[in-house]
Formats: C-alpha cells, structure tokens, sequence
C-alpha cells in the first residue's frame, strides 16, 4: 500500500510509482479505481489477488467519472481521458501502450 496524493493503493506494489510485480516496466506508472469496490491498484491482477470479490467494468457512461491515476505525478483523470493519453496530461510521464490491449478489463 502507498498513498499517491490524496488517494490509497493497494496492490503487490514495487515502488512508489504504482509498479507492482505483475507490471513493472519504466511506464507502468497508473493506477486505476475499480468500478466494484472504488479501491485503488495497479493493476487487474493486484485486485484480484487480494480483494475477495468479482470485479466489474465501468460502464461506458461513467467516462467523466475520476478512476485513473499518474504514479509520477499523483494527477487523478477521468476515464475517458486516460482512454485517449499516452502520457500523463499534467507531468508528462509516458503510460505504457499495452495497457490499452487490457482497457476492457476495466471498462465497458
């Protein structure tokens, strides 16, 4: 667990960055709120390893809602504005582009 800002993620966290063991890489740097219990991981894998629910997706709708968050900076987004960057819009910080490959695992 560390605290990016005002916000808590959990996870198999390496660094305070949001990397964690499943994703590591030098732009593995978001973290996201899941739509099923609003908690923060790193990744799909960190909340299913721990959190003893299923997971759900945000809807589609829910594209203004905040669930995305820069490791680096610690700038919260929206949905849809994640879905579009491939860098942090405050920092900078580049977002690994294989994570879009995962997006449906988080929203619909």
């Amino acid at each position: 667990m560390i605290r990016i800002g005002d916000h808590i993620v959990l996870g198999a966290l390496v660094d305070d960055r949001t990397r964690c063991a499943h994703y590591h890489g030098a732009l593995d740097v978001v973290a996201l709120r899941f739509h099923c219990c609003g908690a923060w991981y790193p990744c799909v894998h960190c909340h299913d390893d721990v959190a003893g629910h299923d997971r759900t997706t945000w809807p589609a709708s829910d594209g203004e809602r905040e669930a995305a968050l820069c490791g680096a900076c610690g700038t919260s987004m929206t949905i849809r504005t994640y879905r579009d960057a491939d860098a942090c819009p405050a920092c900078g910080a580049g977002f690994n582009p294989g994570c879009a490959l995962h997006h449906h695992l988080y929203f619909d």
